[in-house]
């Protein structure tokens, strides 16, 4: 052996045993990196939950992130590490902390939706995922806090606020608002929602589970500096997780990692589930493993489009007046991603126009299509808008109340909706409940023509003459949105999106905030967004922007 070589031993002995030496920190550890000090026996998974909770303890009374403990955490902890001593590990999330939203049914802890009806519900039956989750050998620490019913309450309703547990807190200025009019506790930096960031952006376990109908993974994964995976709708089995509209709801990772959303994903997805038939839309892959498809070369030669209208540029459509657009720092962060993704040798086609944002038919045109939402969305004035969300609500949520059986704290959404008047001085609808109402108006079957004729408009503006045509049209791998700005256009269809940390913009609403509240700024990603199944090319695309520019900054006040 060579004395360079001798050396080098020598060094990478010492390495290791100043590296067994040192005390293992959960903090922005990697699901890798936790599984690693698992396997050399630098930490046990009751150990690792026990950082966690240490955590939680530490830091959940301002960030307010939680609605419920998992009280056998440590205990489950224990029956995994014995499985380990054994020479059983069940794979990457063996013994890993996980949270999931409280709106997915667990057995062991309330599952509420934030709602102060549903306060104390215990679900009859675990939801698929939970049960996929627990196969794997995850530990559901936590149920996170959540905008109430995934924000299809009222449409003024603050995100990550909900009657149980108030709001939660962005972990990158959890300051409240000190505004009038705001000064209620709502956070000065919003954490979005519907589902919470904030836990994981703390540390708080190594990721989340959120859902989403339309943005409620990509927004908050945007606003905590987290990867997120919004995957193709029936990808994974949404049975048993309170529904807006089966349309487009869906569950999905989020992560401090691609590679960390990515092992999450296939654990969620397994096998197909027979009480979600839509699960069986993708192919499944081989071994639910993601992590093949990270690859840092994946940009090179990889066609990316820029939707230029709207969505980086105001768009004016037929008789209306000019929307959407960037700030000129939001700008200055998509032009800086932009030319990363030129450096690592992507094609940048820009414009890529979609085609139903810039049609001069007015009934082509998605601008002005929007969900009916609010009391604006009530039947006499829902001509202009589209229907799908409030008539999916009232279907799907009477559904899933009726599989409750008579665990069920009220048996239609017509009695939720009195159970709130009933109990609105208890704070049970402090922001009223328009979502509520305007779904509750809808006749099910003398609505229902309307309903597909909407729901068609829906996919034909938003796939056929939307994301399908312009990667069609310019022979795409994946368009590149500006933070979650692509959210609704990808949800309505059911198509997938992959969103990474990379900016900052300022945080300045309007009014805004008053002499001398110094506003630390909001976080800003990049999103990849492709057509139904297409998670494999889109998590490559993610990854090696990931590893490219690496921007992702743990929040400095919870070290």
């Amino acid at each position: 052996m060579t004395r360079a070589a001798c050396v080098a031993l020598i060094l990478s002995a010492t390495t290791l045993m100043f590296a067994k030496s040192r005390p293992f920190s959960v903090v922005e550890a990697t699901i890798p990196e936790l599984q690693d000090a698992l396997k050399h026996k630098r930490i046990t998974s009751r150990q690792l939950v026990q950082q966690y909770l240490d955590r939680i303890e530490k830091y959940n009374g301002t960030l307010n992130a939680i609605i419920a403990l998992n009280p056998r955490a440590l205990d489950e902890a224990d029956a995994l590490d014995r499985e380990r001593a054994r020479r059983r590990v069940r794979g990457p999330l063996h013994g890993i902390p996980i949270a999931i939203k409280d709106n997915i049914h667990t057995t062991d802890m309330p599952t509420t939706g934030g709602a102060l009806a549903f306060k104390g519900l215990v679900p009859p039956y675990e939801a698929t995922i939970t049960k996929n989750l627990r196969a794997a050998g995850a530990i559901i620490i936590a149920k996170t806090n959540m905008t109430e019913l995934a924000n299809w309450v009222s449409h003024v309703m603050p995100g990550n606020y909900n009657a149980i547990a108030g709001f939660g807190m962005n972990p990158y200025d959890p300051r409240p608002d000190p505004r009038e009019g705001n000064n209620d506790g709502r956070p000065a930096l919003t954490p979005s929602g519907s589902s919470s960031g904030t836990g994981t952006a703390a540390s708080f376990w190594a990721a989340n589970v959120g859902t989403e109908t339309s943005g409620s993974i990509l927004s908050p994964a945007n606003q905590n500096m987290l990867a997120g995976i919004k995957p193709t709708v029936g990808r994974i089995s949404r049975y048993g997780v309170i529904p807006i509209t089966a349309d487009q709801d869906t569950a999905g990772p989020m992560a401090r990692t691609v590679t960390d959303a990515a092992i999450l994903l296939g654990a969620l997805e397994a096998s197909p589930d027979p009480n979600d038939p839509a699960s069986m839309a993708c192919a499944r892959v081989r071994n639910n493993d993601y992590t093949r498809f990270l690859k840092k070369g994946a940009l090179k030669g990889a066609r990316i489009g820029i939707p230029r209208a709207y969505f980086y540029d105001p768009a004016t459509p037929a008789g209306q007046t000019p929307r959407g657009g960037l700030t000129p720092e939001q700008t200055a962060v998509m032009a800086a991603a932009i030319a990363v993704l030129k450096q690592r040798g992507a094609v940048i086609v820009d414009p890529a126009d979609i085609p139903s944002i810039v049609a001069a038919d007015p009934s082509r045109n998605l601008l002005i299509w929007p969900a009916c939402s609010g009391p604006g969305g009530a039947k006499a004035q829902d001509a202009d808008c589209s229907i799908v969300q409030k008539y999916g609500m009232k279907r799907d949520f009477n559904k899933w109340l009726g599989l409750l059986g008579p665990a069920a704290p009220v048996s239609t959404l017509t009695a939720l909706r009195e159970w709130n008047l009933a109990h609105e001085q208890d704070g049970a609808i402090k922001f009223a409940q328009a979502q509520l109402d305007i779904s509750d108006e809808i006749d099910l079957e003398a609505d229902r023509a309307r309903y597909e004729a909407d729901r068609a408009r829906d996919i034909r503006l938003t796939a056929d003459e939307g994301i399908d045509a312009a990667i069609k049209t310019h022979r795409l791998d994946a368009l590149l949105f500006p933070g979650s700005t692509g959210a609704n256009i990808a949800a309505r269809p059911g198509y997938p999106t992959v969103i990474v940390p990379f900016g900052v913009v300022p945080n300045t609403p309007t009014p805004p905030f008053p002499d001398g509240f110094a506003a630390m700024p909001a976080r800003y990603g990049v999103s990849f967004t492709g057509t139904a199944c297409s998670e494999p090319k889109l998590i490559a695309l993610a990854y090696a922007f990931e590893q490219a520019t690496k921007r992702r900054v743990p929040p400095p006040l919870f070290p």
